[in-house]
Protein backbone atom coordinates (compact mmCIF):
# COMPACT_ATOMS: atom_id res chain seq x y z
CA UNK A 1 0.00 0.00 0.00
CA UNK A 2 2.86 2.54 0.46
CA UNK A 3 4.06 2.43 -2.96
CA UNK A 4 6.52 0.46 -5.62
CA UNK A 5 7.42 -2.67 -3.70
CA UNK A 6 9.92 -3.41 -1.26
CA UNK A 7 12.88 -4.39 -2.13
CA UNK A 8 13.88 -1.43 -5.13
CA UNK A 9 16.95 0.55 -4.38
CA UNK A 10 15.97 4.17 -2.63
CA UNK A 11 16.85 5.81 -5.74
CA UNK A 12 14.81 3.60 -8.02
CA UNK A 13 11.94 3.73 -5.32
CA UNK A 14 11.70 7.59 -5.21
CA UNK A 15 11.66 10.40 -8.07
CA UNK A 16 13.21 12.95 -5.72
CA UNK A 17 16.84 11.78 -5.99
CA UNK A 18 16.37 13.35 -10.19
CA UNK A 19 13.58 15.63 -9.55
CA UNK A 20 16.15 18.17 -8.22
CA UNK A 21 18.56 17.55 -10.76
CA UNK A 22 19.53 21.11 -12.37
CA UNK A 23 18.15 20.46 -16.00
CA UNK A 24 15.09 18.38 -15.09
CA UNK A 25 14.56 21.63 -12.52
CA UNK A 26 15.55 24.40 -15.00
CA UNK A 27 13.12 23.28 -17.59
CA UNK A 28 10.55 22.65 -14.97
CA UNK A 29 10.74 26.09 -14.37
CA UNK A 30 10.93 27.81 -17.90
CA UNK A 31 7.83 25.89 -18.93
CA UNK A 32 5.46 28.14 -17.13
CA UNK A 33 6.88 31.17 -18.81
CA UNK A 34 9.03 32.78 -16.43
CA UNK A 35 8.47 36.36 -15.10
CA UNK A 36 7.98 39.52 -16.79
CA UNK A 37 9.56 42.33 -15.62
CA UNK A 38 7.34 44.15 -12.75
CA UNK A 39 5.88 48.12 -13.74
CA UNK A 40 6.24 50.17 -11.14
CA UNK A 41 2.89 50.26 -9.20
CA UNK A 42 2.61 53.88 -7.69
CA UNK A 43 -1.12 54.40 -9.09
CA UNK A 44 -1.70 50.62 -9.31
CA UNK A 45 -4.61 48.66 -7.77
CA UNK A 46 -4.70 49.00 -3.53
CA UNK A 47 -6.48 45.80 -1.70
CA UNK A 48 -6.80 45.86 1.95
CA UNK A 49 -6.07 42.53 3.81
CA UNK A 50 -6.07 41.66 7.07
CA UNK A 51 -2.61 42.44 8.07
CA UNK A 52 -2.39 46.41 5.89
CA UNK A 53 -3.11 47.69 2.71
CA UNK A 54 -0.90 46.07 -0.19
CA UNK A 55 -0.74 48.28 -3.77
CA UNK A 56 -0.17 45.97 -6.80
CA UNK A 57 0.60 46.56 -10.64
CA UNK A 58 -2.06 47.05 -13.48
CA UNK A 59 -2.35 45.58 -16.11
CA UNK A 60 -4.38 45.05 -19.98
CA UNK A 61 -5.42 41.56 -18.98
CA UNK A 62 -4.50 41.10 -15.31
CA UNK A 63 -3.81 42.62 -12.22
CA UNK A 64 -0.49 41.13 -9.96
CA UNK A 65 0.14 41.85 -6.24
CA UNK A 66 3.53 40.55 -5.11
CA UNK A 67 5.90 39.63 -2.50
CA UNK A 68 2.88 39.77 -0.09
CA UNK A 69 4.03 38.75 3.51
CA UNK A 70 1.92 34.85 4.63
CA UNK A 71 3.95 34.47 7.90
CA UNK A 72 6.56 35.84 9.77
CA UNK A 73 10.29 35.80 8.77
CA UNK A 74 11.26 32.36 10.21
CA UNK A 75 14.73 33.83 11.32
CA UNK A 76 16.75 32.97 14.22
CA UNK A 77 14.22 31.29 17.23
CA UNK A 78 11.89 31.05 14.86
CA UNK A 79 13.88 28.81 12.47
CA UNK A 80 12.79 24.94 12.37
CA UNK A 81 9.70 26.22 13.90
CA UNK A 82 6.11 26.06 12.23
CA UNK A 83 4.97 29.33 10.93
CA UNK A 84 3.79 32.57 12.96
CA UNK A 85 1.08 35.41 11.30
CA UNK A 86 3.21 37.93 9.68
CA UNK A 87 2.95 41.52 11.40
CA UNK A 88 0.79 44.19 10.20
CA UNK A 89 2.02 47.13 8.79
CA UNK A 90 1.34 50.85 8.33
CA UNK A 91 0.28 52.54 5.15
CA UNK A 92 0.22 51.09 2.10
CA UNK A 93 2.61 48.02 1.10
CA UNK A 94 4.28 47.99 -2.71
CA UNK A 95 3.01 44.86 -3.96
CA UNK A 96 4.96 44.91 -7.77
CA UNK A 97 8.02 42.99 -6.88
CA UNK A 98 8.32 39.55 -5.35
CA UNK A 99 10.02 38.74 -2.41
CA UNK A 100 12.90 36.59 -1.96
CA UNK A 101 12.99 32.78 -2.74
CA UNK A 102 13.99 30.21 -0.12
CA UNK A 103 17.29 29.38 0.91
CA UNK A 104 18.16 27.03 -2.09
CA UNK A 105 21.19 26.88 -3.99
CA UNK A 106 20.87 29.17 -6.75
CA UNK A 107 23.10 29.00 -9.60
CA UNK A 108 23.03 30.60 -13.47
CA UNK A 109 22.02 27.86 -15.99
CA UNK A 110 20.97 28.44 -19.76
CA UNK A 111 17.46 28.65 -18.59
CA UNK A 112 18.48 31.04 -15.91
CA UNK A 113 18.57 31.16 -11.80
CA UNK A 114 16.43 28.47 -10.63
CA UNK A 115 15.39 30.02 -7.69
CA UNK A 116 13.88 32.60 -9.66
CA UNK A 117 13.84 35.95 -9.05
CA UNK A 118 15.54 37.98 -6.02
CA UNK A 119 17.82 36.53 -3.79
CA UNK A 120 17.70 33.70 -1.69
CA UNK A 121 17.30 33.87 1.69
CA UNK A 122 15.52 32.86 5.40
CA UNK A 123 13.19 35.54 4.71
CA UNK A 124 11.08 33.98 2.25
CA UNK A 125 7.50 33.46 3.14
CA UNK A 126 5.72 35.96 0.73
CA UNK A 127 3.09 34.68 -1.48
CA UNK A 128 1.99 36.16 -5.19
CA UNK A 129 -1.94 37.16 -6.26
CA UNK A 130 -3.18 37.82 -9.80
CA UNK A 131 -6.48 38.63 -10.67
CA UNK A 132 -8.45 38.97 -13.91
CA UNK A 133 -8.48 43.26 -14.81
CA UNK A 134 -12.16 42.68 -15.90
CA UNK A 135 -14.46 43.27 -12.75
CA UNK A 136 -16.55 40.30 -11.82
CA UNK A 137 -20.18 41.00 -9.61
CA UNK A 138 -19.54 37.63 -8.07
CA UNK A 139 -16.62 35.86 -6.51
CA UNK A 140 -13.82 34.18 -8.51
CA UNK A 141 -12.74 30.71 -8.31
CA UNK A 142 -9.31 30.41 -6.64
CA UNK A 143 -6.61 28.52 -7.51
CA UNK A 144 -3.57 27.98 -5.25
CA UNK A 145 -0.06 27.12 -6.99
CA UNK A 146 2.14 24.82 -5.04
CA UNK A 147 5.43 24.78 -6.97
CA UNK A 148 8.02 21.79 -7.58
CA UNK A 149 11.95 21.32 -7.14
CA UNK A 150 12.41 18.21 -5.14
CA UNK A 151 11.87 20.13 -1.93
CA UNK A 152 15.25 21.61 -2.52
CA UNK A 153 14.82 24.43 -5.21
CA UNK A 154 11.94 26.76 -6.70
CA UNK A 155 9.82 29.38 -5.80
CA UNK A 156 6.06 29.96 -6.44
CA UNK A 157 7.11 33.67 -8.25
CA UNK A 158 8.69 31.64 -11.78
CA UNK A 159 5.08 30.57 -12.29
CA UNK A 160 3.44 33.79 -13.68
CA UNK A 161 -0.20 33.73 -12.99
CA UNK A 162 -1.27 36.39 -15.40
CA UNK A 163 -2.56 34.49 -18.65
CA UNK A 164 -4.16 31.60 -16.21
CA UNK A 165 -5.90 34.25 -14.51
CA UNK A 166 -7.42 36.24 -17.20
CA UNK A 167 -7.75 33.49 -19.51
CA UNK A 168 -10.04 31.37 -17.22
CA UNK A 169 -11.23 33.73 -15.08
CA UNK A 170 -10.07 32.56 -11.91
CA UNK A 171 -7.91 34.17 -8.77
CA UNK A 172 -4.42 32.54 -8.50
CA UNK A 173 -2.04 32.33 -6.04
CA UNK A 174 1.24 31.04 -6.01
CA UNK A 175 4.38 31.22 -2.74
CA UNK A 176 7.41 30.27 -1.44
CA UNK A 177 7.53 27.75 1.14
CA UNK A 178 11.15 26.89 3.06
CA UNK A 179 12.77 24.20 1.27
CA UNK A 180 15.93 21.60 1.81
CA UNK A 181 16.99 21.63 5.58
CA UNK A 182 15.13 24.62 6.25
CA UNK A 183 12.11 23.20 5.70
CA UNK A 184 12.46 19.45 6.43
CA UNK A 185 15.20 18.82 8.95
CA UNK A 186 14.34 16.87 11.83
CA UNK A 187 16.30 16.33 15.15
CA UNK A 188 15.37 14.82 18.79
CA UNK A 189 16.16 18.57 20.18
CA UNK A 190 13.30 19.59 18.07
CA UNK A 191 10.73 17.31 18.64
CA UNK A 192 11.29 18.14 22.50
CA UNK A 193 10.51 21.57 21.79
CA UNK A 194 7.14 20.83 20.48
CA UNK A 195 4.65 20.29 22.59
CA UNK A 196 3.21 17.47 20.33
CA UNK A 197 6.63 16.02 19.18
CA UNK A 198 6.93 17.17 15.98
CA UNK A 199 10.07 17.81 13.62
CA UNK A 200 10.63 18.61 10.25
CA UNK A 201 7.55 18.94 7.74
CA UNK A 202 8.39 22.84 8.22
CA UNK A 203 7.56 23.10 4.41
CA UNK A 204 4.31 21.27 4.74
CA UNK A 205 3.39 23.45 7.44
CA UNK A 206 4.13 26.88 5.84
CA UNK A 207 1.64 25.40 2.54
CA UNK A 208 -1.10 25.20 4.89
CA UNK A 209 -0.36 28.51 6.20
CA UNK A 210 -0.06 30.10 3.37
CA UNK A 211 -3.47 28.60 2.71
CA UNK A 212 -5.11 30.01 5.92
CA UNK A 213 -3.42 33.13 4.67
CA UNK A 214 -5.99 32.44 1.42
CA UNK A 215 -8.82 31.39 3.13
CA UNK A 216 -8.83 34.71 5.44
CA UNK A 217 -7.81 37.24 2.66
CA UNK A 218 -8.66 36.30 -0.53
CA UNK A 219 -12.08 37.77 -0.56
CA UNK A 220 -10.46 40.90 -0.54
CA UNK A 221 -9.28 40.27 -4.00
CA UNK A 222 -12.01 39.32 -5.35
CA UNK A 223 -11.63 35.58 -4.88
CA UNK A 224 -14.12 32.78 -3.25
CA UNK A 225 -12.76 31.85 -0.01
CA UNK A 226 -15.44 29.21 -0.31
CA UNK A 227 -13.96 27.63 -3.46
CA UNK A 228 -10.19 26.85 -3.56
CA UNK A 229 -8.63 24.33 -5.60
CA UNK A 230 -5.09 23.75 -4.78
CA UNK A 231 -2.81 22.47 -8.06
CA UNK A 232 0.85 21.71 -8.06
CA UNK A 233 3.67 19.74 -9.87
CA UNK A 234 6.21 17.09 -9.24
CA UNK A 235 7.00 18.25 -5.33
CA UNK A 236 4.25 20.38 -5.53
CA UNK A 237 2.16 17.51 -6.62
CA UNK A 238 3.68 15.32 -3.85
CA UNK A 239 2.98 17.99 -1.74
CA UNK A 240 -1.26 18.30 -2.79
CA UNK A 241 -1.22 14.28 -1.89
CA UNK A 242 0.33 15.50 1.28
CA UNK A 243 -1.88 18.02 2.17
CA UNK A 244 -5.18 15.93 0.94
CA UNK A 245 -4.18 12.98 3.82
CA UNK A 246 -2.78 15.78 6.70
CA UNK A 247 -5.65 16.65 9.42
CA UNK A 248 -4.34 20.33 9.70
CA UNK A 249 -5.65 20.79 6.10
CA UNK A 250 -8.87 20.03 6.64
CA UNK A 251 -11.46 23.00 5.52
CA UNK A 252 -8.27 24.74 3.80
CA UNK A 253 -9.33 23.83 0.09
CA UNK A 254 -12.35 22.13 -1.73
CA UNK A 255 -10.44 20.61 -4.57
CA UNK A 256 -7.18 19.28 -5.45
CA UNK A 257 -5.18 18.35 -8.52
CA UNK A 258 -1.86 16.17 -8.30
CA UNK A 259 0.68 16.57 -11.22
CA UNK A 260 3.14 14.27 -11.61
CA UNK A 261 3.99 13.74 -7.49
CA UNK A 262 1.70 11.50 -5.77
CA UNK A 263 2.08 8.96 -3.75
CA UNK A 264 5.76 8.69 -3.66
CA UNK A 265 7.00 7.11 -0.22
CA UNK A 266 8.52 9.38 2.73
CA UNK A 267 10.14 8.33 5.68
CA UNK A 268 9.31 8.14 9.26
CA UNK A 269 10.23 11.00 11.54
CA UNK A 270 12.67 8.88 13.85
CA UNK A 271 14.14 8.20 10.49
CA UNK A 272 14.49 11.29 9.77
CA UNK A 273 15.60 12.54 13.15
CA UNK A 274 18.23 9.73 13.33
CA UNK A 275 19.92 11.01 10.01
CA UNK A 276 19.92 14.45 10.90
CA UNK A 277 21.30 14.05 13.79
CA UNK A 278 24.16 12.34 11.87
CA UNK A 279 24.13 15.63 9.47
CA UNK A 280 24.20 18.27 12.22
CA UNK A 281 27.11 16.59 13.70
CA UNK A 282 29.32 15.69 10.75
CA UNK A 283 28.55 18.74 8.55
CA UNK A 284 27.71 21.50 10.95
CA UNK A 285 29.70 20.44 14.62
CA UNK A 286 26.19 20.65 15.93
CA UNK A 287 24.45 18.26 18.35
CA UNK A 288 22.41 20.57 19.90
CA UNK A 289 19.94 22.80 18.39
CA UNK A 290 20.95 26.27 20.03
CA UNK A 291 24.45 25.69 18.01
CA UNK A 292 22.19 24.70 14.74
CA UNK A 293 20.40 27.98 15.13
CA UNK A 294 23.69 29.86 15.86
CA UNK A 295 25.05 28.72 12.70
CA UNK A 296 24.38 31.21 9.64
CA UNK A 297 21.97 30.44 6.49
CA UNK A 298 24.98 30.01 4.13
CA UNK A 299 26.25 27.86 6.57
CA UNK A 300 23.55 25.29 6.78
CA UNK A 301 22.84 25.77 3.15
CA UNK A 302 25.81 24.96 2.47
CA UNK A 303 26.29 21.79 4.74
CA UNK A 304 22.51 20.70 3.22
CA UNK A 305 23.90 19.89 -0.52
CA UNK A 306 25.75 16.84 0.31
CA UNK A 307 24.11 14.60 -2.06
CA UNK A 308 23.77 11.96 0.73
CA UNK A 309 21.08 14.63 2.35
CA UNK A 310 17.48 13.58 1.64
CA UNK A 311 14.89 16.26 2.60
CA UNK A 312 11.26 15.70 2.38
CA UNK A 313 8.75 15.37 4.30
CA UNK A 314 8.11 13.15 7.17
CA UNK A 315 5.43 10.81 8.45
CA UNK A 316 4.94 11.80 11.84
CA UNK A 317 1.84 10.64 12.59
CA UNK A 318 0.04 13.95 13.00
CA UNK A 319 1.20 16.28 10.11
CA UNK A 320 1.15 13.63 7.86
CA UNK A 321 -0.18 10.53 9.81
CA UNK A 322 0.64 8.38 7.37
CA UNK A 323 2.05 6.90 3.65
CA UNK A 324 -0.44 8.96 1.22
CA UNK A 325 -1.01 5.37 -0.63
CA UNK A 326 -2.29 4.21 2.53
CA UNK A 327 -4.29 6.82 3.91
CA UNK A 328 -5.86 6.97 0.31
CA UNK A 329 -6.34 3.44 0.74
CA UNK A 330 -8.27 3.37 3.92
CA UNK A 331 -10.37 6.75 3.08
CA UNK A 332 -8.59 8.91 5.80
CA UNK A 333 -8.35 11.85 3.40
CA UNK A 334 -10.33 14.65 2.56
CA UNK A 335 -13.40 13.90 0.06
CA UNK A 336 -12.90 16.55 -2.25
CA UNK A 337 -13.15 16.24 -6.18
CA UNK A 338 -9.57 15.37 -7.33
CA UNK A 339 -7.94 15.25 -11.39
CA UNK A 340 -4.11 13.57 -11.05
CA UNK A 341 -2.01 12.60 -13.38
CA UNK A 342 0.96 12.33 -15.42
CA UNK A 343 3.14 13.38 -18.56
CA UNK A 344 3.80 10.25 -21.08
CA UNK A 345 7.48 10.09 -21.01
CA UNK A 346 8.33 11.43 -17.51
CA UNK A 347 11.44 9.82 -17.34
CA UNK A 348 12.99 10.98 -20.30
CA UNK A 349 14.10 14.34 -19.57
CA UNK A 350 16.40 12.47 -16.42
CA UNK A 351 18.08 9.86 -19.19
CA UNK A 352 18.71 13.07 -20.94
CA UNK A 353 20.22 14.83 -17.82
CA UNK A 354 22.34 12.00 -16.87
CA UNK A 355 23.86 11.19 -20.32
CA UNK A 356 23.48 13.48 -23.37
CA UNK A 357 23.69 16.77 -21.64
CA UNK A 358 26.42 15.92 -19.25
CA UNK A 359 28.46 14.84 -22.50
CA UNK A 360 27.78 10.74 -22.84
CA UNK A 361 25.40 8.72 -24.52
CA UNK A 362 23.97 5.76 -23.37
CA UNK A 363 24.54 2.76 -25.38
CA UNK A 364 23.17 -0.54 -25.70
CA UNK A 365 25.53 -1.76 -24.12
CA UNK A 366 25.25 0.59 -21.11
CA UNK A 367 21.05 -0.06 -21.41
CA UNK A 368 21.14 -3.33 -19.43
CA UNK A 369 24.30 -1.87 -16.97
CA UNK A 370 21.25 1.27 -16.12
CA UNK A 371 18.86 -0.63 -15.22
CA UNK A 372 20.88 -3.43 -12.64
CA UNK A 373 22.97 0.17 -11.47
CA UNK A 374 19.13 1.35 -10.26
CA UNK A 375 16.89 -1.89 -9.64
CA UNK A 376 19.25 -4.72 -8.24
CA UNK A 377 17.74 -8.13 -8.16
CA UNK A 378 14.38 -6.77 -10.28
CA UNK A 379 16.96 -5.61 -12.89
CA UNK A 380 16.53 -9.11 -15.29
CA UNK A 381 12.77 -9.01 -15.23
CA UNK A 382 12.71 -5.40 -16.08
CA UNK A 383 15.18 -6.08 -19.12
CA UNK A 384 12.83 -8.80 -20.21
CA UNK A 385 9.81 -6.68 -20.31
CA UNK A 386 11.32 -3.58 -21.68
CA UNK A 387 13.66 -5.30 -24.54
CA UNK A 388 15.44 -2.87 -26.84
CA UNK A 389 13.96 -4.07 -29.43
CA UNK A 390 10.27 -2.32 -28.76
CA UNK A 391 12.12 1.48 -28.15
CA UNK A 392 13.70 3.31 -30.78
CA UNK A 393 17.19 3.85 -28.79
CA UNK A 394 18.41 2.70 -25.77
CA UNK A 395 17.79 6.26 -23.93
CA UNK A 396 13.99 5.90 -24.54
CA UNK A 397 13.75 1.90 -23.28
CA UNK A 398 15.40 3.80 -20.06
CA UNK A 399 13.63 6.20 -20.15
CA UNK A 400 9.98 4.31 -20.28
CA UNK A 401 11.27 2.47 -16.95
CA UNK A 402 11.66 5.57 -14.90
CA UNK A 403 8.14 6.94 -16.48
CA UNK A 404 6.25 3.56 -15.77
CA UNK A 405 8.16 2.70 -11.81
CA UNK A 406 8.00 6.30 -10.38
CA UNK A 407 5.05 7.93 -12.01
CA UNK A 408 1.94 6.29 -14.44
CA UNK A 409 2.01 3.16 -12.33
CA UNK A 410 1.87 4.97 -9.13
CA UNK A 411 -0.58 7.56 -10.46
CA UNK A 412 -2.80 4.83 -11.44
CA UNK A 413 -2.96 3.16 -8.23
CA UNK A 414 -3.40 6.65 -5.92
CA UNK A 415 -5.83 7.45 -8.73
CA UNK A 416 -7.76 4.18 -7.88
CA UNK A 417 -7.77 4.56 -4.11
CA UNK A 418 -9.36 8.05 -3.96
CA UNK A 419 -11.82 7.33 -6.31
CA UNK A 420 -13.06 4.17 -4.03
CA UNK A 421 -14.10 7.31 -2.10
CA UNK A 422 -14.57 10.33 -3.63
CA UNK A 423 -14.93 11.97 -7.43
CA UNK A 424 -11.54 11.33 -9.08
CA UNK A 425 -10.13 11.99 -12.91
CA UNK A 426 -6.83 11.08 -14.16
CA UNK A 427 -5.38 11.88 -17.32
CA UNK A 428 -2.25 11.38 -19.38
CA UNK A 429 -0.49 14.48 -21.00
CA UNK A 430 1.00 13.11 -24.63
CA UNK A 431 1.95 16.08 -26.78
CA UNK A 432 5.02 14.27 -28.43
CA UNK A 433 6.41 17.77 -29.17
CA UNK A 434 6.01 19.85 -26.02
CA UNK A 435 9.47 20.86 -25.81
CA UNK A 436 10.82 20.83 -29.32
CA UNK A 437 10.91 24.74 -28.72
CA UNK A 438 13.74 24.26 -26.28
CA UNK A 439 15.86 22.60 -28.96
CA UNK A 440 17.55 20.45 -26.42
CA UNK A 441 21.13 18.88 -27.51
CA UNK A 442 19.88 15.02 -27.52
CA UNK A 443 20.45 12.29 -29.38
CA UNK A 444 16.63 11.00 -28.98
CA UNK A 445 13.38 12.59 -29.09
CA UNK A 446 12.33 14.11 -25.57
CA UNK A 447 8.52 13.35 -26.14
CA UNK A 448 6.64 14.35 -22.96
CA UNK A 449 8.77 14.56 -20.15
CA UNK A 450 8.32 15.78 -16.92
CA UNK A 451 6.91 19.38 -16.16
CA UNK A 452 6.07 19.34 -19.96
CA UNK A 453 2.60 20.04 -18.83
CA UNK A 454 2.81 23.31 -16.87
CA UNK A 455 2.77 26.14 -19.56
CA UNK A 456 -0.02 24.74 -21.34
CA UNK A 457 -2.23 24.79 -18.10
CA UNK A 458 -0.68 28.10 -17.33
CA UNK A 459 -1.33 29.62 -20.62
CA UNK A 460 1.65 30.13 -22.09
CA UNK A 461 1.80 28.14 -25.06
CA UNK A 462 3.00 30.07 -28.22
CA UNK A 463 3.51 26.64 -30.64
CA UNK A 464 1.46 24.81 -33.31
CA UNK A 465 -2.34 25.63 -33.91
CA UNK A 466 -2.97 22.37 -32.56
CA UNK A 467 -0.73 22.89 -29.55
CA UNK A 468 -2.33 26.49 -29.04
CA UNK A 469 -5.51 24.72 -28.85
CA UNK A 470 -4.25 22.12 -26.67
CA UNK A 471 -3.85 24.43 -24.06
CA UNK A 472 -6.86 26.33 -24.13
CA UNK A 473 -8.64 23.25 -23.26
CA UNK A 474 -6.32 22.00 -21.03
CA UNK A 475 -6.73 25.68 -19.00
CA UNK A 476 -10.52 25.30 -19.28
CA UNK A 477 -10.61 21.56 -17.58
CA UNK A 478 -8.41 23.06 -15.15
CA UNK A 479 -10.03 25.88 -14.55
CA UNK A 480 -13.56 24.97 -14.57
CA UNK A 481 -12.73 21.88 -12.10
CA UNK A 482 -11.72 24.29 -9.86
CA UNK A 483 -15.42 26.06 -10.89
CA UNK A 484 -17.18 23.32 -10.73
CA UNK A 485 -15.78 20.34 -9.85
CA UNK A 486 -15.88 18.62 -13.06
CA UNK A 487 -13.33 19.09 -15.79
CA UNK A 488 -14.79 20.49 -18.95
CA UNK A 489 -13.95 22.85 -21.65
CA UNK A 490 -15.67 24.11 -24.47
CA UNK A 491 -14.55 22.73 -27.82
CA UNK A 492 -13.20 20.10 -26.31
CA UNK A 493 -14.16 16.03 -25.42
CA UNK A 494 -16.11 14.42 -22.30
CA UNK A 495 -13.45 14.04 -19.52
CA UNK A 496 -14.91 10.80 -17.58
CA UNK A 497 -14.38 9.93 -13.99
CA UNK A 498 -11.70 7.00 -13.23
CA UNK A 499 -10.81 4.26 -14.21
CA UNK A 500 -10.88 6.03 -17.92
CA UNK A 501 -7.79 8.19 -18.18
CA UNK A 502 -8.30 11.17 -20.54
CA UNK A 503 -5.14 11.45 -22.78
CA UNK A 504 -4.23 14.92 -23.87
CA UNK A 505 -2.69 15.22 -26.99
CA UNK A 506 -2.80 17.89 -29.55
CA UNK A 507 -5.62 17.37 -31.79
CA UNK A 508 -6.45 14.34 -29.87
CA UNK A 509 -7.92 14.63 -26.99
CA UNK A 510 -9.75 10.71 -25.75
CA UNK A 511 -10.42 8.63 -23.32
CA UNK A 512 -8.24 5.31 -22.23
CA UNK A 513 -9.27 2.54 -20.99
CA UNK A 514 -5.42 0.71 -21.63
CA UNK A 515 -3.26 2.64 -19.26
CA UNK A 516 -2.15 0.19 -16.56
CA UNK A 517 -1.30 -2.47 -19.74
CA UNK A 518 -0.01 0.50 -21.52
CA UNK A 519 2.21 1.10 -18.62
CA UNK A 520 3.17 -2.07 -17.48
CA UNK A 521 1.45 -1.48 -13.76
CA UNK A 522 1.44 -5.22 -12.94
CA UNK A 523 5.62 -5.17 -12.62
CA UNK A 524 5.21 -1.94 -10.87
CA UNK A 525 2.36 -1.78 -8.35
CA UNK A 526 1.90 -5.12 -6.45
CA UNK A 527 -1.94 -6.40 -7.04
CA UNK A 528 -2.64 -6.42 -3.84
CA UNK A 529 -2.09 -3.04 -3.51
Amino acid sequence: MSGLPTGFPARARSPLSWMRRGVVSAVLLLSAGGLAAPVAAEEGPTVATRYGQVRGTAAETANSYLGIPYAAPPVGSLRWKPPSPPARWPGVRDASTPGNPCMQRAEPTPWGNLAGPGTPSEDCLYLNVYTPAKRSVSKRPVMVWIHGGGFTIGSGTFYDGRALAAKGDVVVVNFNYRLGAFGYFAHPGLAQESAQGLAGNYGLLDQQAALRWVKENIAAFGGDPGNVTIFGESAGGGSVCQNLISPRAAGLFDRAIAQSGCGFPMPTQEAQQSSGSAWATSALGCSDVACLRGRSADQVLAASLSPAARWTPVVDGRVVPLQVAQALGTGRFHRVPVIQGTTADEGRLTVASTYDLAGRRLTAEGYPVAVRQAYGDRAEAILARYPLSDYGTPAEALGAIFTDSQFSCLSHQTTRLMAEHTRAYQYEFADRHAMDYLNLPVSFPIGAPHGSEIRYIFGNVSGTPAQNALSDQMLGYWTNFARTGLPYAGNAPHWSVFPKVQVLAPGAIAPSTTFPQDHKCDLWIPPSS
